[in-house]
């Protein structure tokens, strides 16, 4: 979840909300890729989530990588809820789920350097204090009791609406967790056909990161469990939003749909001020009962903004918010498979080549699929298989054409992060695929084993 955004005056005209987002476009050399990573943390000796205070929480991971590591805190009533450091952000989820949020940075290489480094020192405290991390899509054993809410007053409110909008909007807050990667865009037309490459490409992400086959201690009939929650989350806020594929659609568009999605709070002085189902429009004619008179800033805006949750979204950059959180591999996967994809004109070219022949039902379609099946789902004669298959080639084709060379120029380019997904694509197997082998096999039904063999 994002943390208060800051910075913005006062809007006083209509045309600044597209604005805004307007001023994300960029060169292409100025291009930069975003990799934000969630993951659950438990105790090892009990296999029980962390709470957020005690000798063994999240408060006690956040301290030691403040005091070890050079992080510097950010707190919220008192207690440290985030931490930066050049320019990457630590960051809670509602249930405890440790993110970062890495910077913007040129090459997957570098990314996955981050991911890295990340992921070592969070090791580093959590070994001194018998606690373990662990990437899923969905927590596999824990109850909606065993999750605590993390002390951060955008959760609070989140929590309490959550049940008036679907039926899983708070097994989204406490027992899920993603990988995403945040992409730049150079102008409209560039926003335009990467957000419609996004959301058609969704459900293929979704299978090939599908990573949440068990819910509360036994298979759910699903290779992504997360997948099936955002579908009954908040119709209003979620989804796969056919508008973009209109004629016409462009950053005034996505401002007429963000302003009708229902509001969850205003940041004023440290505080989140209760605005639940509210209207931006109302705000914007000085009509918002939470703060009547007042009207809204850029950084309310820029908050708001954060609150929409489709598979695809639009800020100053697109997320691509698809997948289940995984494995170390998957972590650098993800980047390399959407930036082959739509940092090199060829290969989105080719992506939307690949897709633009479906219809919206079709894709709404092939996201239930990719929830249910996987890399086997299919809808009428399209397979998620072939889909994927001809996508990470895509990709691949795209990272070459990048030539982004590591390790010192060592390493040509970035393809070798495509390998986990090529290995999937030639299996038909995806993370989900091998949980239930060991589950159904030489685990024997005892989900206990995962945390052992899947933690980083």
């Amino acid at each position: 979840m994002s943390i208060p955004q800051s910075g913005g005056g006062p809007i006083e005209r209509h045309e600044q909300l597209a604005e805004y987002i307007a001023s994300g476009c960029k060169p292409k050399e100025d291009w930069r890729i975003g990799t934000e990573h969630e993951k659950f943390g438990y105790c090892k000796d009990t296999l029980q989530p962390l709470p957020y205070d005690g000798p063994r929480s999240i408060r006690a991971i956040l301290e030691g990588l403040r005091d070890a590591h050079g992080w510097d805190p950010v707190e919220e009533g008192g207690n440290i809820i985030g931490l930066t450091k050049a320019g990457a952000n630590v960051s809670l989820e509602p249930g405890g789920q440790l993110e970062l949020s890495g910077a913007p940075l040129e090459t997957i290489h570098q990314t996955c350097d981050e991911v890295n480094d990340h992921l070592r020192e969070v090791k580093d405290i959590a070994d001194r204090i018998g606690v373990g991390f662990i990437g899923l899509g969905a927590a596999p054993v824990w109850t909606h009791e065993d999750m605590p809410l993390m002390p951060k007053g955008r959760y609070k409110l989140m929590d309490a609406y959550m049940d008036k909008v679907g039926t899983a909007g708070k097994v989204m807050m406490r027992r899920t967790c993603t990988v995403q990667v945040n992409l730049d865009f150079s102008s409209e037309a560039d926003m335009v056909q990467k957000m419609r490459v996004a959301l058609a490409l969704q459900p293929v992400a979704n299978a090939l990161f599908g990573n949440s086959p068990f819910f509360e201690g036994k298979p759910n009939g699903h290779k992504s469990w997360r997948g099936w929650v955002w579908r009954h989350l908040d119709d209003a806020r979620t989804g796969m939003l056919p508008f973009v594929f209109d004629e016409g659609f462009g950053f005034e568009a996505w401002v007429q749909y963000a302003l009708d999605v229902p509001m969850y709070f205003v940041y004023r002085d440290g505080r989140y001020i209760d605005a639940l189902g509210q209207s931006f429009r109302d705000f914007l004619k000085g009509q918002l009962p939470a703060l009547p008179g007042e009207t809204p800033t850029l950084s309310d805006w820029a908050d708001h903004l954060t609150t929409v949750f489709p598979e695809a979204r639009v800020k100053k950059y697109i997320e691509m918010r698809g997948a289940d959180g995984g494995p170390w591999r998957r972590l650098c996967a993800l980047p390399a498979f959407w930036v082959g994809l739509v940092y090199d004109q060829t290969s989105l070219d080719a992506a939307w080549d690949l897709v633009k022949g479906l219809d919206a039902e079709t894709r709404e379609g092939l996201r239930i699929a990719a929830s249910v099946d996987g890399l086997a789902g299919r809808v009428g004669d399209v397979s998620i298989h072939d889909l994927a298959r001809e996508a990470v080639a895509i990709a691949h084709a795209g990272l070459k054409a990048r030539a982004r060379p590591g390790a010192g120029g060592l390493v040509p380019d970035e393809t070798h992060f495509l390998a986990a997904l090529q290995e999937s694509v030639e299996t038909g197997k995806a993370p989900a695929d091998e949980l239930l082998d060991h589950f159904h096999g030489d685990w024997n039904g005892d989900l206990s084993r995962i945390y052992p063999e899947y933690s980083y």
